[in-house]
């Protein structure tokens, strides 16, 4: 299938997905299919140098759609953060200098094609704008998609069109409440992102392995333990690692019921570095759900792993120039 504009060129559209240590790029066609693949190391990289990276990116990805003599129709890009669809202005939290920078201002003027248009969205957005095109949401019109990873959010599809709330804000379930009284580590990422998310996993098993002195397994070591040492310690029969998990299962299941209960969706599509190896507890964590959320929603919906993996959010940017090129 190839889409053609008015004067009948061949067109596609750039991908490209800025993500908290990495940029990947890529052409994408009509079907999702993807060429000329970049991926480029952000390092120590902040502010107005990781604009200065994106630039060269795209600039090579024209020069490849050159190559193959096809015309871009569209840039399209996500970030780890807030995207003001309006202003294409970005807050992301985990690149020093972005609390309100204009990066669609930017794109748009190093590029020498002011027919080109360029769409700006949160990773949340394009993660289940990517897995409804082509992934595990493909065919649906009410789909989430639950990304945990250092952090944790939600891409919302209801009635086919992705919830972005009035301050592009929505999806950001980190904050989602379920202890009392409130604890003030919960100010810098939330309640639920503080116990369950990659991050979340590691601070847990440190706290576990510190408060109890007879343990010698092998996440007894001072400081630096991750989210994969967790999961390589249960994987090993390590009893810490295993509560450390299973309350974060609780965490997960309570989630997924308060957005089923909210949002009656069909799928719950789970994704991120965590889902990856915590994909072989989604029956724990839908039956933990179960326990919680409204019985007839629950009933009806599907937990499963992102078909998509690393390229979910990629494949949603692409998706989301894709629309800006019909538009």
């Amino acid at each position: 299938m190839t889409h053609r504009n008015h004067k009948g060129e061949s067109l596609t559209v750039i991908g490209i997905d800025l993500g908290a240590t990495k940029l990947a790029g890529c052409l994408l066609d009509p079907r999702g299919g993807i060429a000329c693949p970049t991926r480029v190391q952000l390092r120590s990289r902040q502010g107005a140098e990781i604009g200065e990276l994106i630039v060269p990116q795209i600039a090579r990805l024209l020069d490849s759609a050159r190559v193959k003599r096809v015309r871009v129709g569209a840039v399209g890009i996500c970030v780890p953060g807030i995207a003001r669809t309006r202003a294409g202005r970005v807050w992301a939290p985990n690149i020093p200098g972005w609390e309100d920078y204009p990066l669609r201002e930017e794109v748009c003027a190093s590029l020498k094609d002011r027919d080109i248009r360029v769409v700006v969205a949160s990773d949340r957005e394009a993660c289940i704008l990517g897995e409804a095109w082509c992934g595990a949401a493909r065919g649906c019109r009410d789909a989430i998609f639950l990304a945990v990873g250092t952090g944790i959010g939600a891409g919302i599809l209801a009635n086919g069109r992705v919830l972005r709330g009035a301050q592009d804000i929505a999806g950001a379930i980190g904050w989602l409440a379920f202890d009392r009284p409130v604890n003030p580590a919960y100010a810098r990422c939330g309640n639920f992102e503080y116990y369950a998310s990659g991050s979340g996993l590691a601070t847990m098993a440190t706290r576990l392995v510190s408060q109890t002195p007879s343990y010698r397994g092998r996440l007894k070591r001072k400081s630096g333990l991750t989210a994969s040492d967790v999961f390589a310690a249960c994987a090993g029969g390590d009893a810490v690692a295993r509560r450390v998990l299973n309350d974060a299962i609780v965490y997960w299941g309570m989630a997924c019921a308060n957005l089923v209960s909210l949002f009656n969706p069909e799928k719950i599509v789970f994704g991120g570095g965590v889902f990856g190896p915590a994909t072989q507890f989604l029956g724990e964590i839908k039956a933990e759900a179960m326990n919680w959320a409204q019985p007839i929603a629950i009933r009806g919906v599907s937990f499963e792993p992102s078909r998509l993996g690393n390229d979910a959010a990629l494949l949603g940017a692409g998706r989301l120039a894709w629309q800006a090129v019909r538009r």
